[in-house]
């Protein structure tokens, strides 16, 4: 089993800054990459940034140029630097681990999620 706790959520103004951090912990052999997710009020939930374990990373047209995804592979960690905040940025983030397990054919790519953390970017 793999659990994932979020924490650096909470209340901000437009144009401030958060930090939010993530930690995987469990049956976790193989990561192939983390991520966060966001889900506004009224709203499905979409992908925010992924970080390979390459390295590699993705980010959402709405967040790029705001928003950095840093990780450490060897400890299943990874953190999005959000900047210049806006209110759109509001909702339940979420972080999501990409992983495999030694035995699972073909090591096919299990996923996990936190229970999210809440960003509220008001004035």
């Amino acid at each position: 089993q793999v659990q994932l706790v979020e924490s650096g959520g909470g209340l901000v103004r437009p144009g401030g800054s958060l930090r939010l951090s993530c930690a995987a912990s469990g049956n976790i052999d193989i990561s192939y990459a983390m991520g966060w997710y966001r889900q506004a009020p009224g709203k499905q939930r979409e992908r925010v940034a992924t970080i390979t374990s390459g390295g590699s990373t993705n980010y959402a047209e709405s967040v790029k140029g705001r928003c950095t995804i840093s990780g450490d592979n060897a400890k299943n960690t990874v953190y999005l630097q959000m900047n210049d905040l806006k209110p759109e940025d509001t909702g339940v983030y979420y972080c999501n681990v990409e992983y495999s397990n030694y035995g699972v054919a073909d090591l096919h790519a299990l996923d996990a999620w936190g229970k999210g953390t809440l960003v509220t970017v008001s004035s």
